[in-house]
């Protein structure tokens, strides 16, 4: 009878986390084919005056890339007297000097821009958001991360999607972000593909259909009165994605989002895994907090059926890792007491094509001639996204659990060419001792391969050695930066600490 109880358990527990992937393949589907669709385009409004736009850049601790950002800012094309520069500074390393020496540089080229340093990093970026904004003139807001590098053009081409009786509505404009580093590494290769995935064919798509979606946080336009509007309520640091935050806040009071596929801002990629990591894990948990904090509102939003589904699923998506996690936990149970999962959900697997297509589709809209090429380095992104199981998995519990956590930024280290690196870096991440957890993992993949071969379930093999590799790659490729970061290996030349005149002159319009 105990027996037939724990076959009964992890039957349906195979069955939950096999509905949940395939529902999550469905959905990605969906969003590429929304973009057949051909609607949600918008149109700009004609310019009469150009308003104010107050560009705001938060920075804390980039030594290597505050300079490069700051002059990007100030080579912007936009009239003088309708443009002002914020630098919000919560740095507590050098980089407060780096800004100062630049802000005063340009101030004597007569630029309208103010270095903003807070001694304390009270609501970490939302917080020097909210500071700023308190100060600002502007009646547009533009954000800018520190590792971008916006094109002199950026604000004339998306300002007017704010003009005109049409777009009074418009909340926030997103363009599409940009690679500045794409084939410094496969690791960055990768992480181009899935960057471009989600813009190309998801922010796309979910305008297309008239879906919710999120401000990125970086290379978009706020309108100053949909942030103080009382029924947003302005910038919240409440969740580690204040950006998804208040864009959803936004649309949930009628503000409308617009998405600018053809206007691109380049930015930088980490280099390192334990960057990309780290910002894997603030987006997993900041999303999460986001779903937990508007679920409700948006089940109950004055939307369409479809529309609040999809919005739901946008703030769910990182509870995909939890998931794998799940299937990779009673994969050997399975298997060594030979139960069989029910015989129906093996045609969910089918739904697995979503995200190759994804990405697929991507990179044939934005690369007609090489798109087959740069596609390849899919199974090294599938390998990355399988090993981050854990850690995603750890950000999305801490999140349901209601833990809070400090906002750690992603590490910057202006690598654009082969012969950047960033192991001289100050900023250079140590591995944790999660990756102890991702070894464990890697054995226990292992275990339940060597156990599917001794049964003779061959079907299984691949899928658990998709799990091996992944937690190889991500612990022994995390431990071997570690060691790296830690000076216990030859470092190349760290990464220059100034400007690139180079990189902004590639990418002048």
């Amino acid at each position: 009878m105990t027996g037939l109880w724990w076959i009964s358990v992890l039957r349906w527990l195979y069955a939950l986390a096999a509905c949940g992937l395939a529902l999550y393949g469905v959905h990605t589907l969906w969003m590429t084919w929304n973009l057949r669709r051909g609607r949600g385009r918008h149109r700009p409004g004609p310019v009469t005056e150009w308003p104010m736009v107050t560009v705001q850049i938060p920075l804390y601790n980039e030594r290597h890339v505050a300079q490069r950002i700051i002059d990007a800012c100030a080579r912007l094309d936009y009239p003088r007297d309708r443009l002002e520069i914020q630098v919000l500074d919560d740095s507590t390393d050098v980089t407060r000097r780096v800004v100062a020496r630049r802000v005063a540089h340009w101030q004597r080229q007569g630029v309208a821009i103010h270095h903003l340093h807070r001694p304390q990093r009270t609501g970490y970026k939302a917080g020097a958001l909210a500071a700023g904004l308190a100060q600002a003139r502007g009646e547009l807001l533009a954000i800018f991360d520190a590792d971008f590098l916006p094109p002199r053009s950026f604000l004339r081409r998306v300002v007017p999607h704010f003009l005109g009786s049409h777009n009074r509505d418009v909340g926030f404009v997103q363009a599409r972000w940009g690679h500045l580093n794409a084939t410094y590494s496969l690791l960055t290769r990768s992480q181009a593909l899935a960057l471009d995935g989600h813009f190309v064919v998801e922010q796309a798509g979910r305008q297309a259909a008239g879906y919710p979606f999120g401000f990125n946080g970086s290379a978009g336009v706020w309108r100053r009165a949909c942030i103080e509007d009382p029924r947003v309520g302005g910038w919240h640091p409440d969740t580690l994605c204040e950006d998804l935050d208040l864009s959803y806040r936004a649309q949930l009071a009628g503000w409308r989002p617009c998405y600018l596929d053809h206007v691109e801002a380049p930015a930088e990629i980490p280099p390192q895994l334990l960057a990309f990591k780290r910002q894997q894990f603030r987006w997993a948990k900041g999303s999460i907090q986001t779903l937990r904090k508007l679920a409700p509102r948006v089940w109950r939003a004055p939307w369409p059926l479809t529309a609040r589904l999809a919005g739901l699923f946008h703030l769910g998506n990182y509870l995909v890792h939890p998931l794998l996690l799940l299937m990779l936990g009673i994969s050997l149970p399975l298997l060594w007491w030979d139960v069989h999962p029910f015989w129906p959900l093996t045609y969910l697997s089918l739904v697995s094509i979503g995200p190759p297509l994804l990405y697929a589709v991507a990179q044939r809209r934005l690369h007609p001639r090489g798109w087959l090429r740069r596609w390849a380095y899919l199974p090294i992104l599938t390998l990355l996204g399988t090993g981050l199981c854990l850690s995603n998995s750890l950000a999305v519990f801490q999140a349901l659990l209601g833990q809070e956590g400090p906002f750690q930024r992603t590490p910057k280290f202006r690598v654009e060419s082969p012969e950047d690196a960033w192991q001289g870096s100050a900023y250079a991440l140590s591995a944790g001792p999660l990756w102890f957890g991702e070894g464990a993992l890697l054995a226990y993949a292992l275990l339940a391969a060597w156990v599917a071969w001794q049964q003779g379930n061959l079907w299984a093999i691949p899928f658990l050695l998709l799990y091996a590799g992944g937690f190889a790659l991500v612990a022994g490729l995390g431990l071997w930066e570690g060691l790296q970061a830690r000076g216990l290996r030859p470092r190349r030349a760290p990464a220059r600490p100034g400007p690139s005149s180079e990189a902004v002159a590639r990418h002048r319009p």
